[in-house]
C-alpha cells in the first residue's frame, strides 16, 4: 500500500523555525512509513502566497501548511500578515489542516486568530521543543486540534472567570491597551463615542475598578486574560 502523501508548506521567517519543521517532519516519516511529506517553504507574505497559489495547482489533495503569523505584510499591502495567508489558505486548498504560530501570547490576540482561522494547530514560539512538534504533527493528522501549553493557559484563565465579553468589549479593551485614544475607537469601531463610553463603564462596573482613568480597568483585564 503506497504511503498517503501531503503537499507541506513551512511559511516562517525564522530560519531555525522552518529548519526545526522539515526535522520532526521528517523524524516522524521515518517512523510511520505510511504517511508521505512533500515540502515546500517560504519566508515572507510573498513568496507565501505563491506558495498556496503553485500548491493549488498540484494534483496533491492532502495540504499541511505551518504557518507565521508575524510575517511582514507583502508588498502590494493585500496581505498583511500570516493570518490573512491562513485565510487565502482555507479559502483555496481542500482538505487543509494548518498549524499557526506567533510569539504574542495575549488572550485579545488568541481569541482573534481561533476565531478566524480555527488552525488545527496553534503554537506559541516559546512553547516549541522537538517532542511539542512531533506531538503537533501526530495530533493534527489523528485528532486535532492541537494547542501548546500557553495558548491552553490562556484559554482556560478566560473560560474560568465569571465574565462574559462580546467582541466589541475585547476589541475597546485591546485598543486601549496598545494606546489608541478614546476619540479615535469610532474610526476602527462600529459603534458611536457614546455607545463606547458607555461600554466602557460597564467594563469597570463588571471588573469593580472605581478609579476614573483608564489604567486600572487595563491591569484587571490583562489579569483576567482578557488582554
Amino acid at each position: 500500500m503506497s504511503p498517503k502523501k501531503y503537499f507541506v508548506l513551512i511559511i516562517d521567517d525564522h530560519p531555525l523555525i522552518t529548519e526545526a519543521y522539515e526535522t520532526a517532519l521528517k523524524y516522524y516519516n521515518r517512523h510511520n512509513p505510511n504517511v508521505e511529506f512533500l515540502v515546500n517553504t517560504a519566508h515572507d507574505c510573498d513568496s507565501g502566497r505563491r506558495l498556496i497559489k503553485k500548491a493549488l495547482k498540484s494534483n496533491k489533495h492532502n495540504y499541511i501548511v505551518f504557518i507565521d503569523i508575524n510575517l511582514p505584510k507583502s508588498k502590494d499591502g493585500k496581505i498583511l500578515s500570516g493570518e490573512d495567508l491562513g485565510l487565502l489558505a482555507k479559502e483555496l486548498l481542500p482538505n487543509l489542516r494548518i498549524v499557526v504560530s506567533t510569539t504574542l501570547n495575549n488572550n485579545y490576540r488568541v481569541h482573534g486568530i481561533l476565531k478566524s482561522i480555527n488552525p488545527e494547530g496553534f503554537l506559541i514560539k516559546n512553547d516549541i521543543t522537538p517532542l511539542e512538534l512531533l506531538h503537533t504533527i501526530q495530533t493534527i493528522l489523528k485528532d486535532p486540534p492541537y494547542y501548546s501549553k500557553t495558548v491552553i493557559k490562556l484559554l482556560r484563565d478566560q473560560v474560568v472567570n465569571d465574565f462574559i465579553l462580546d467582541q466589541y468589549d475585547r476589541k475597546i479593551l485591546h485598543e486601549l491597551s496598545i494606546g489608541t485614544r478614546m476619540k479615535d475607537l469610532p474610526s476602527v469601531l462600529p459603534l458611536s463615542s457614546a455607545g463606547i463610553e458607555k461600554r466602557k463603564r460597564n467594563l469597570k462596573r463588571m471588573f469593580n475598578v472605581k478609579k476614573l482613568d483608564d489604567r486600572q480597568l487595563l491591569i484587571t483585564a490583562k489579569e483576567k486574560g482578557f488582554i
